[in-house]
């Protein structure tokens, strides 16, 4: 069962949207960022074919690490974590849970990704 979902950050200069499985569950990982910035992410890596992003001009912000695979996409007016592009499915995109209209990322329950111990 797929579900269309929409999503954006707190100010609203960054928009997504787009249409996956239905969320039943959430992803944590356990990486530096991911445990500092504590967001829930979708479960599913949604291919870039399906994840549509606007954003006015200046407002999406990329932050990089390491070894600079995934790109990690936030808000410069507000500062929110909207999604990122992970470096385990490559081009593909997770979304923040707490940016999705109508999810409780506090009703869910979630998997853990031990993203601490990849090489």
């Amino acid at each position: 069962m797929t579900e269309h979902y929409r999503g954006s950050c707190h100010c609203g200069a960054i928009r997504f949207s787009y249409v996956g499985e239905l969320i039943t569950k959430g992803l944590r990982c356990t990486c530096s960022i991911c445990a500092r910035k504590g967001a829930m992410m979708t479960p599913e890596a949604i291919p870039p074919e399906r994840f549509v992003i606007e954003a006015e001009a200046g407002a999406l912000g990329l932050y990089q690490f390491g070894k600079k695979t995934a790109r990690h996409y936030f808000c410069t007016r507000c500062g929110i974590y909207t999604f990122h592009v992970t470096s385990r499915v490559p081009d593909h995109y997770r979304a923040n849970l707490g940016c999705i209209e109508g999810i409780d990322c506090f009703a869910l329950e979630a998997d853990v990704f031990d993203g601490k111990h990849l090489l």
